[in-house]
């Protein structure tokens, strides 16, 4: 994008003390929402804002990605200061402009109210190219606004930008050294043609942020690019609200949303439903759990000797097993409950030790574990995925772990399609089903509640435990282990409370 007459770069306001009220992240939570931006500005402090673990962890992978990318350019200069020492970065990035510095690893700049940090400013025979780098493994349309901010505020200190790029993950490297880790997406075009609008919404954002919280409706925006951390500040959490009908989506929750049909029990009877959502319809209307006839028969399959699994995984930005790549999630722990006669249940566990590779110790206490089961019972086909992956990764094992894989047999569908509580709010994850077929079991008492969660505790094990005290180290290895049985064993007590719901 060349620009005919630029300025000589220079750093706005420069020697004035700055303090930037827009920033590229900002700008970007603007530009999906403005009461999103009002919240983040004027209440940084919110609970809704405080990163969690998963959270926080996508932040260290997304550092130690940029990290990575700068290897790709080799005789960089980085301006390794805190990002709050806005002159001193200004300055210091002035210095390596006027040096021609041949690749500037995050170059600051200031104008319009707005601060960016680029990742990376590449100089050219003319111009600059101006490099983002993401921890994902495609260029994504939530990438444009990113680059659109800087690119602006690039052009408005005197950069002459004839080039941006989307630096990504390839989601066909594989560990360690198969393909290359990085590729880059030219969006130089698509920038460009973001360009005229950008001072009129930095405008319009900057208007926003000197007035009270901005009256917006919800919407699409709402989850697009991705789901708001004030979402129910905003959204009503009623059973009976559109968003909780069964496989909506929020495309079409939002289509009904503006015809004014915002409640379940307000969609015309005319509309098409599916047999799930129509028995959702029921069970509102009734006020009652709505079981089908066809329930007994469903659960003929599971009247022989079970097993109860469930997974835990663990996946990389980076990748530290083989042939993983990134992003790819492989098993780490499993939990096992096998019925015994007279009604009691054997349980056995596994838990990764240490940063070597888990999937053969996992595969032979798995296989182990199951050869006794003539059916094994999971919720959903998460499982099925992972013993596949793990007969690729284990080859020496491959024959045992498609015999289990024919074993497997999934509960979720036998509820999807024959029981409906007006509790599970249009889900059907465990969670969802457990406590309104199953009060006294819950996750409330547990520490861990969550699979990303568990993910990341996994990985901070695995991979950080030389860095963790011991007695702490102890502590998250039981959570994770509590947490994997109550998993399994939910999944016993739901398949009785069917059976007991079975004439």
């Amino acid at each position: 994008m060349p620009q005919k007459g630029a300025p000589q770069p220079q750093l706005s306001l420069f020697g004035a003390p700055v303090s930037p009220r827009l920033s590229k992240s900002r700008f970007t939570a603007g530009a999906q929402c403005h009461k999103l931006l009002w919240w983040k500005v004027h209440e940084p402090n919110a609970i809704e804002l405080q990163p969690d673990k998963v959270l926080q962890d996508r932040f260290d992978q997304g550092r130690q990605v940029g990290e990575l990318a700068r290897g790709e350019f080799p005789g960089g200069v980085l301006i390794d200061l805190p990002h709050n020492a806005y002159e001193d970065r200004l300055r210091q990035t002035k210095a390596a402009l006027d040096a021609k510095t041949p690749v500037i690893f995050e170059a600051s700049f200031f104008a319009d109210d707005v601060y960016v940090a680029v990742d990376v400013l590449e100089r050219l025979d003319q111009g600059y190219r101006m490099i983002e780098v993401k921890s994902s493994t495609s260029q994504k349309e939530e990438h444009i606004p990113d680059a659109a901010i800087q690119a602006h505020v690039l052009r408005q200190s005197g950069i002459d930008v004839r080039a941006v790029e989307i630096m990504h993950l390839s989601s066909a490297f594989r560990h360690p050294d198969q393909g290359d880790l990085f590729e880059r997406t030219d969006v130089t075009d698509t920038v460009a043609q973001r360009l005229p609008g950008i001072r009129a919404e930095v405008q319009a954002q900057l208007q926003v942020l000197g007035g009270a919280l901005p009256e917006v409706p919800i919407g699409l925006h709402c989850t697009d690019p991705r789901d708001c951390p004030f979402l129910k500040r905003c959204w009503p959490q009623t059973p009976d609200h559109i968003t909780k009908l069964y496989n909506v989506g929020p495309k079409k929750a939002n289509d009904y949303m503006v015809t004014g049909v915002h409640l379940i029990s307000r969609i015309p009877p005319t509309q098409r439903l599916s047999v799930v959502a129509q028995r959702q319809i029921r069970a509102l209307n009734e006020n009652r759990m709505i079981v089908e006839p066809g329930l007994a028969q469903a659960l003929e399959p599971f009247a022989v000797q079970l097993g109860f699994l469930d997974f835990e995984t663990v996946g990389r930005a980076i990748p530290v097993w083989q042939d993983m790549g990134p992003w790819e999630q492989a098993a780490a722990q499993f939990s096992y409950h096998e019925a015994r006669p007279g009604g009691a249940y054997a349980h056995v566990e596994y838990l990764a030790e240490g940063p070597y590779d888990a999937r053969p110790d996992i595969a032979r206490a798995l296989v182990k574990a199951t050869a006794g089961a003539v059916r094994v019972v999971t919720y959903s086909s998460f499982e099925k995925t992972k013993i596949r992956a793990l007969q690729q990764a284990v080859p020496a094992l491959a024959h045992e772990l498609k015999q289990l894989e024919a074993k497997l047999i999934d509960l979720l569908p036998v509820v999807r399609e024959h029981v409906y509580h007006p509790d599970f709010l249009g889900s059907f994850s465990l969670k969802a089903v457990l406590h309104p077929l199953v009060p006294e079991l819950t996750y409330s008492d547990l520490v861990i509640v969550d699979g990303l969660v568990a993910s990341v505790e996994i990985a901070r094990l695995l991979f950080v435990a030389q860095r963790i005290r011991e007695e702490e180290r102890e502590r998250v290895r039981q959570d994770l282990l509590d947490y994997c049985q109550r998993d399994t064993w939910a999944m016993v007590k739901v398949l009785e409370k069917l059976r007991a719901l079975t004439p």
